[in-house]
């Protein structure tokens, strides 16, 4: 018996770390694209620099990159509602020259991707492809030029929504609003004539419509409008947990018909349902401190950031596990299909991920779970950055 028990241990000592080498292998080996971070408006405007370690100050720098085998990272040049039309452009040209800057003081590192030359120039070069990618509408200012002069600029894709609507989008925050009869800043759900416009001047540039944040009108109307396949940036299912960033599930079946590719976001409160109420006690259990910060003019994301950085061990006890990420991918995959699912992983823009995925450096760990979860090499090279290729692609780049 005892030297049965023997042959057993020595199976386990070579059978698992040929597989973990051959699962680390295959995420090498793959074209690792995250269509979605935050760290340019959570760290670099704030005076972080990603070329030195920020290990425990954000999810993201240079170093993590490497280790984490992303290959294309799309930054995402963001600005809040604070931002309106005379600073939200300004802001988002600023974020731009932050990101070419870091760009040109790492050659031997990074370099721009604008188009399918300079990806594959990147991957076999084995630099960090940074692209770029404008969260928000209203970083256009209702300006067509504003839109084309982010598009030499860099810019491959623009959310039409954040959280605020345009003056041409509904966003899903305010849709449901609308519906539960509170006072919003809109009267009509969806695209206007002019949201139509951008969204046909979006697919003449080679731009990619994103339609993360979107209302569901929004959403259906742009589908109609776009004669290109579309990304969904950073969301997951509904479904799964029913927040209204979240896609339904005739919305992710008709990603599917329409070619695009939703790519799903890490947020806690995307993927667990009960987290959202779990951390509104977190947060009254420190109402004082949320108060001074309200005071301060502080956005309510940007607080719950501070909180959970102040108190980790609180913060921690929230995190979902990697299943329920896993578990959102199985619903896209089961509804739209393989070639319909990415990453967006919204690092340095959410507070709490999924456990296992502290920062950029754990994609990785990602690989490992979806191999562990039955997809196969081939379906995980699609959901890593195959599929956000072919649409890259087909949009004319």
């Amino acid at each position: 018996m005892a030297q049965h028990l023997k042959k057993i241990i020595l199976l386990l000592l070579i059978v698992i770390p040929i597989s973990l080498s051959a699962q680390k292998k295959l995420h090498e080996k793959s074209i690792v694209i995250d269509t979605h971070n935050d760290v340019l408006s959570s760290a670099t405007l704030k005076g972080m620099n990603i070329e030195n370690d920020l290990s425990g100050k954000t999810h993201s720098d240079l170093e993590r990159f490497r280790k984490g085998g992303i290959d294309i990272q799309i930054f995402s040049i963001f600005g809040d509602e604070r931002y309106v039309n005379g600073t939200a452009f300004r802001h988002a040209i600023r974020e731009i020259d932050s990101l070419d800057a870091i760009t040109a003081r790492n050659p031997d590192r990074m370099m721009s991707v604008n188009n399918m030359k300079d990806l594959r120039t990147a991957v076999k070069a084995g630099k960090l492809g940074a692209m770029k990618g404008v969260e928000g509408g209203h970083m256009i200012e209702d300006r067509l030029d504003y839109l084309d002069s982010l598009y030499v600029r860099g810019v491959r894709y623009m959310t039409l929504t954040w959280n605020n609507s345009t003056s041409w989008a509904s966003s899903a925050w305010d849709e449901t609003k609308l519906d539960a009869g509170k006072k919003v800043p809109i009267t009509k759900k969806g695209l206007n004539d002019f949201g139509k416009e951008v969204v046909k001047k979006m697919n003449e540039l080679g731009m990619l419509v994103d339609l993360s944040h979107v209302g569901v009108q929004t959403f259906y109307d742009a589908l109609e409008t776009t004669s290109k396949p579309v990304i969904v940036s950073h969301s997951c299912s509904h479904f799964l947990c029913p927040v209204p960033r979240n896609l339904t599930d005739d919305q992710i079946r008709a990603i599917g018909k329409n070619g695009g590719v939703i790519h799903v976001n890490f947020y806690s409160g995307f993927l667990d349902s009960s987290y959202e109420k779990n951390k509104e006690l977190l947060l009254q259990r420190h109402q004082a401190e949320r108060d001074s910060l309200k005071q301060a003019k502080m956005a309510d994301y940007e607080i719950e950031e501070w909180i959970s950085r102040k108190y980790p061990h609180e913060a921690e006890s929230l995190r979902p596990s990697m299943e329920v990420l896993l578990d959102h991918i199985d619903r896209i995959v089961k509804l739209a299909g393989i070639d319909h699912i990415g990453i967006g992983s919204d690092f340095d823009g959410i507070e709490s991920a999924p456990r296992d995925l502290d920062g950029v450096e754990d994609m990785p760990h990602l690989t490992t779970a979806l191999r562990k979860r039955g997809y196969s090499k081939k379906e995980i090279r699609k959901i890593l950055g195959e599929n956000f290729i072919r649409v890259f692609a087909e949009a004319g780049n």
